[in-house]
């Protein structure tokens, strides 16, 4: 078995996990980046379309507060408000303008394009087109991959994260305080387990959105992250927050994926099959642009009052077509693969689990409560996004709290001594089977029509507890499952993925008060 030893070990290589990875190579401290894409593509960063938050004109970090903790819903926690708008538009120029130098949108003049997007009271927003994501991953993916104080593996899958009090050799480790030592790694290309020790390590595993049945996210966006966290003891809170974008692409035999939330910025409606708008039904002061949480509900309500598969969004009445052509040539593109042209058809959607405001505790360093733990981006819970998070502010809090993390762990890299390899025995695989794909699929597929009927945008108290009911007996079967097969990264995720649905149920039965995205009637 493979052992690895590394000064930090970072799970995940979106821009939360890129950026603390860049920063302590920057500063010569070797650093394992861990990816399960086998091409280091996928990611929650480069799936994002919108943008990040910069500064408009007569912008203020005291007017970015205000609209942060607005759509927070009053459960956004202050302290993290406050350090994203202060630190924020100074870390955007210094490593995604100057050391980065991601190609943004810029106005003929020269100046960087700013846009307005929902429940933003100025235009402040920075975008590549309708790929803003996958032009800050491509530029961060090619310099890790230059780095030499970098090595990234691709296509490894993080089983569990290391505790001395769960792995130790030495049974008196459970009377230390709780602490994270690196994490077991499964090769898929090898089929082998490597253990990986680490003086720090750093979660940034991304999102959970595949546990619902229609997401905006990547196939990897299981919950691995906060599954891993909560087996190894770390806190994990506010799981009841998952936001469902309004506009997901909805067509029989089409994958869904994200209309972002930019095309409302530029002024295009939601409408019914006759071209009707109705926001202004629901919410008569910001119509399509309120919040995410409103507009999800109000088409979910729609859909249900008038019996609808469906809603449209209507880009071609309100937006000029060379506009639309320009500002979401992608939207455009992957539309027309399934014969939908935005510029002169209606588009057909419907909400989708978008993005999860919960997570592993972590304060404004992203320290979890293990020691030599640290989670970043959206499988860390800040507090900042309180109930419901506002439009383009996770890219600017994993680029913040990435460079947080990497500050923190400079200033104390040499006050946790290496953690001896030998008090950590090599995998136990127990497995005498290759899994069954159909068994996997199958179960994945249950989790998502449970948490999509009885846990998505309304929820009801028998609802919560028929799904708690469910998912408790499935996790038995998959925990035997998980125990009885050789590991792959389907058995891994699929464990994960029912875990972390119990999370999200447990946390939405527990809070009886409906705020923001989490909606009980």
């Amino acid at each position: 078995m493979e052992l690895i030893e590394t000064e930090v070990l970072v799970i995940g290589s979106g821009i939360g996990g890129g950026i603390t990875a860049l920063s302590l190579a920057d500063d010569g401290i070797p650093v394992t980046v861990v990816t399960r894409s086998s091409d280091g593509e996928e990611s929650n960063t480069a799936w994002a379309q919108g943008g990040i938050i910069y500064k408009g004109p007569g912008d203020s970090p005291e007017l970015l507060v205000e609209d942060v903790l607005r759509a927070g819903a009053g459960h956004s926690y202050l302290e993290a408000a406050r350090i994203l708008a202060e630190e924020g538009p100074k870390k955007v120029e210094e490593w995604l303008l100057e050391r980065l130098q991601v190609p943004f949108d810029r106005e003929p003049s020269g100046e960087l394009s700013l846009a307005l997007e929902g429940g933003h009271s100025l235009p402040r927003i920075l975008h590549a087109a309708d790929a803003t994501g996958l032009a800050i991953h491509r530029t961060l993916k090619a310099a890790l991959e230059a780095h030499p104080h970098v090595t990234v593996l691709k296509g490894h899958t993080a089983i569990d994260l290391l505790t001395p009090a769960h792995h130790s050799l030495d049974r008196l480790d459970i009377y230390r305080p709780p602490s994270c030592v690196g994490a077991y790694l499964f090769d898929r290309t090898k089929r082998i387990i490597k253990r990986c020790i680490a003086r720090h390590t750093v979660l940034a595993t991304g999102g959970l959105g595949q546990v619902f049945l229609t997401s905006t996210n990547p196939p990897g966006a299981r919950g691995d992250g906060v599954a891993m966290a909560y087996r190894a003891g770390a806190r994990v809170i506010n799981m009841e927050f998952v936001q469902f974008h309004p506009t997901t692409f909805h067509l029989t035999g089409a994958p869904p994926f994200l209309i972002s939330e930019a095309v409302r910025g530029e002024g295009a409606r939601l409408v019914d099959a006759s071209g009707q708008p109705f926001m202004q039904r629901y919410d008569p002061q910001w119509k399509d642009l309120a919040p995410r949480d409103v507009v999800a509900r109000s088409i979910y309500h729609h859909m249900l009052l008038h019996d609808l598969p469906h809603v449209y969004l209507d880009l071609r009445s309100y937006i000029p077509k060379e506009k639309i052509l320009s500002h979401f040539p992608n939207i455009h593109a992957e539309c027309l693969r399934y014969g939908i042209d935005i510029a002169q058809d209606l588009v057909p959607v419907v909400p989708g689990a978008h993005y999860s405001c919960g997570g592993v505790w972590a304060d404004g360093w992203g320290r979890t409560t293990l020691q030599g733990l640290y989670a970043v981006g959206e499988v860390a819970c800040t507090g900042l996004h309180g109930a419901n998070r506002l439009a383009s502010t996770s890219l600017l809090e994993g680029l913040v709290w990435g460079d947080r993390v990497a500050r923190h762990i400079r200033g104390h890299l040499e006050e946790r001594p290496p953690f001896d390899p030998e008090r950590i025995p090599p995998w136990q695989d127990s497995g005498h089977s290759d899994p069954d794909p159909a068994l996997i699929q199958q179960d994945m597929s249950v989790i998502k029509h449970i948490m999509w009927n009885y846990v998505g945008l309304v929820r009801t108290t028998p609802r919560l507890e028929r799904a708690l009911r469910e998912l408790r007996h499935l996790e038995t079967e998959i925990e035997g499952f998980y125990r009885n097969n050789r590991l792959s990264d389907g058995v891994i995720g699929l464990r994960n993925a029912v875990r972390t649905a119990i999370l999200i149920a447990m946390a939405a039965w527990e809070n009886k008060r409906s705020m923001g995205c989490h909606y009980r009637e």
